[in-house]
């Protein structure tokens, strides 16, 4: 029991430091190729956050463990919303500076949708992630060339930083984030099983929670540091990688069964939910802000989610 808590405050310590080193180098990278913090936080920061769903949700299939390597991404996405953006807010009210924003959350909840359309038939096949794997890279691709055009008038803040020494802390980032997040899993999932919870209650919950702890630090560290476009960007383009990227590529590795039709449709309820009430607390999209009274509100929300997974 010591040693599963020893894993559990050594995978956090490690996170923080790694998201700051994360968060720095990408500032950097996005300054040097003048791209906007939007579109790093949506994909540079969003992707190497998620980093921990893609290598449990692989591993889980390839070990037939289908419940955790789905429920790990659903769980997370809703985490990323109601605990993680939710507690950041929270600590530090999120001003919403740019509009654009309106954009990737379409593309994000239409990923969720296409999501829900793919499962339906009660399997999730390699075709499904490949279509997946193409909506990625496409908004990818298309995400940072209008970044370009768009800043390419603009006068920008200068890096300070030689772009090969930000490129490695961001891979300093990316194998600290790695580790770390094996290990806060390792340490939560000990005890969670200890308690006698269930592998599906334990991924969207324990695993969820644990694998989003690197888009907690970057988003936190983010928000103090006032960029407040890397931080939401990190959530909805972290939730669009779970999705596209994740389940893309585990589906293309190990097509994914759905165990129970009905919990995962009560599972998308939620993520459908908790997503559109995120919209919601982000408007006006170009002078609003997400406040403590909606954080409260979202949390409230993710909170009444776990609730139900224990206790219903």
């Amino acid at each position: 029991m010591i040693t599963s808590y020893i894993y559990l405050a050594s995978g956090l310590a490690v996170l923080i430091i790694c998201g700051n080193l994360l968060v720095t180098g990408s500032v950097q990278i996005a300054r040097h190729f003048k791209i906007s913090t939007l579109v790093v936080g949506l994909t540079i920061v969003a992707y190497v956050t998620s980093a921990p769903e893609m290598f449990i949700s692989v591993r889980a299939a390839l070990n037939d463990a289908h419940d955790i390597a789905l429920g790990n991404v659903i769980g997370s996405n809703i985490a990323n919303i109601g605990f993680i953006l939710a507690l950041v807010a929270l600590i530090t009210p999120i001003p919403i500076r740019n509009k654009a924003i309106a954009f990737d959350y379409l593309v994000m909840f239409f990923a969720s949708c296409l999501l829900f359309i793919f499962a339906f038939n009660g399997v999730i096949g390699r075709l499904e992630g490949i279509i997946f794997v193409i909506i990625l890279v496409s908004y990818t691709v298309f995400s940072v060339v209008k970044s370009r055009k768009k800043l390419a008038a603009e006068k920008t803040e200068p890096a300070t930083m030689k772009p090969w020494l930000a490129a490695i802390m961001i891979f300093a980032a990316i194998f600290g984030l790695y580790f770390s997040s094996d290990w806060f899993v390792r340490g939560a999932r000990e005890i969670a099983l200890q308690w006698g919870v269930s592998e599906r209650v334990i991924a969207i919950t324990i695993v969820a929670v644990g694998t989003s702890m690197p888009e907690l630090m970057a988003s936190l560290i983010a928000a103090f540091r006032k960029e407040a476009d890397l931080s939401i960007g990190n959530i909805i383009g972290s939730n669009l990688f779970n999705i596209t990227g994740v389940l893309g590529v585990t589906a293309i590795v190990r097509p994914l069964n759905i165990g129970s039709q009905s919990l995962f449709i009560s599972d998308m309820i939620w993520l459908f939910g908790i997503t559109i009430v995120l919209i919601l607390t982000m408007i006006p999209l170009s002078k609003g802000i997400i406040n403590r009274l909606e954080a409260t509100l979202l949390l409230l929300i993710y909170s009444a989610y776990i609730f139900t997974l224990f206790f219903a």
